[in-house]
């Protein structure tokens, strides 16, 4: 079919199609891609259909290596150096100087919980940092260690979310309690002082309140100790933050803001479903096209999971069970603040309104098939269930009947077009290249994400 029988095919968004998928200047690797096929242009129009031409462009992701497109913290712009600073400082197992027990000094870093090999989650259900040991493959092998008690574990009580694509939302956490402005204007009133939430008064945006908050919430601090240790750090500090006076350069709230630009810059740019957004048609296999169709049409996926990372940053009620005895749960520094009872009630738990009781926010898609655990709550073992949970619309959470979303309504689709929409998101959606955010190492020698001796064999690493 040539570019001109699919424009009269298709004659409701022509003009559209063929400025998005036929002219050069809209798409640099026309010369050397197949010409758009008949797929290609159902696809797209199907999306455009769903989303609007406007939705269809803010589908796609900026080029992670260009800062100034990036979605950022005014107050907190991207830079080379801070990048590094942060890529290097979330994979620094040597800033665990705040560990319960001498055996766990010096042994995890923000990326236990949020290494590449799992999406950026953990590989296991509940996020280990401080008296977690061990690595496995994938993350899956990390285990309590038998030198802390109960009550000293920082291990988290709901699923850790990825931290890809965190640059395009405002507010972060499953209940967005962190982030000064979008959503949480106005809850002021709850960012109670003394708690990890009082970190909103700095005024700086999600991620960069996250990252400050969570260093000292996961015994992770940049002291006097660490600097005497590593030196080399010094100046890594000094070019990252040369407008930061000298007393109020080598701090928490700084190495914070390293670490958040660091990750304002993962993305899943290489996935076949961005490659097609930019015009490499054959990026995708016809089944994950089909997927895609089904994801922006048929199962309407694309009301709740748009913009470049899927999601639309808001809160919905869909029912999905919680992490087994998290209402036990006393408030706490690794609950950030809330007790086990406020966290099941998800945002509501924090606002404190009754519309936003059992609502949690929706999750990027991206690079889904890395984890093992899906949900708040890491109650889906497979994608497949999280689908068929989907499907059936049926809310496994009793308490949560009264307040569900009115999207979460049952879908008919057949066998066939949940196959290919688990080929989307499986496959679809998936950057094989995430070990492009890593270093290749990090200034103390240690290994990383962990360095306990357990960990050390199972990643086949020698301190160095």
């Amino acid at each position: 079919m040539s570019i001109h029988d699919s424009h009269r095919t298709l004659c409701p968004v022509a003009g559209l199609l063929v400025m998005l998928l036929a002219f050069p200047s809209c798409n640099p690797s026309n010369s050397v891609n197949p010409e758009p096929v008949s797929k290609d242009f159902q696809l797209l129009a199907t999306i455009v259909d769903a989303m609007g031409e406007q939705g269809y462009q803010q589908l796609r992701m900026p080029n992670p290596e260009e800062y100034a497109a990036i979605p950022q913290d005014p107050n907190n712009p991207l830079t080379v150096d801070k990048v590094k600073l942060g890529r290097m400082l979330f994979h620094e197992t040597a800033l665990g100087t705040q560990a319960r027990e001498e055996s766990g000094m010096g042994t995890f870093s923000c990326a236990s919980c949020h290494h590449a090999t799992a999406g950026f989650q953990a590989g296991v259900q509940q996020g280990l940092g401080d008296g977690g040991v061990g690595f496995g493959i994938r993350g899956e092998g990390r285990v309590i260690s038998d030198a802390y008690q109960p009550n000293e574990i920082d291990r988290q009580p709901m699923r850790s979310p990825t931290a890809m694509n965190g640059a395009f939302t405002p507010v972060t956490l499953w209940n967005g309690q962190f982030g000064a402005a979008g959503p949480n204007v106005g809850t002021e009133a709850n960012w109670t002082s003394g708690t990890p939430i009082a970190v909103n008064y700095l005024g700086y945006l999600g991620l960069e309140t996250q990252a400050i908050a969570g260093l000292t919430v996961h015994r992770m601090a940049p002291d006097a100790a660490f600097f005497d240790a590593l030196p080399g750090y010094v100046p890594l500090f000094d070019a990252a933050f040369p407008d930061f006076a000298e007393d109020q350069r080598y701090t928490v709230e700084t190495a914070g803001l390293a670490i958040a630009a660091y990750e304002r810059t993962i993305m899943g740019y290489e996935a076949p479903f961005q490659q097609w957004l930019r015009g490499q048609h054959s990026a995708m296999t016809e089944s994950q096209k089909n997927g895609a169709m089904v994801f922006f049409g048929a199962a309407q996926c694309g009301t709740c999971h748009n913009g470049p990372g899927l999601t639309d940053g808001g809160f919905h009620a869909l029912g999905m069970p919680d992490m087994p005895g998290i209402e036990a749960l006393d408030a706490g520094e690794q609950n950030y603040g809330l007790s086990g009872a406020d966290l099941a009630l998800g945002r509501g738990g924090f606002t404190g309104q009754e519309g936003d009781k059992h609502a949690f926010k929706t999750p990027q898609l991206y690079n889904l098939k890395d984890s093992r655990f899906y949900g708040h709550g890491g109650s889906f073992y497979t994608l497949t269930e999280v689908i068929q949970y989907k499907v059936d619309g049926e809310p496994a959470k009793a308490e949560a009947e009264d307040y569900l979303s009115h999207d979460f309504q049952p879908l008919e689709l057949t066998a066939q077009q949940q196959h290919d929409l688990l080929d989307f998101l499986q496959d679809g959606l998936h950057d094989p290249h995430l070990d492009r955010y890593v270093p290749n190492s990090v200034l103390s020698g240690n290994c990383f994400p962990n360095s306990d001796p357990q960990s050390s064999i199972d990643l086949g690493c020698e301190p160095g």
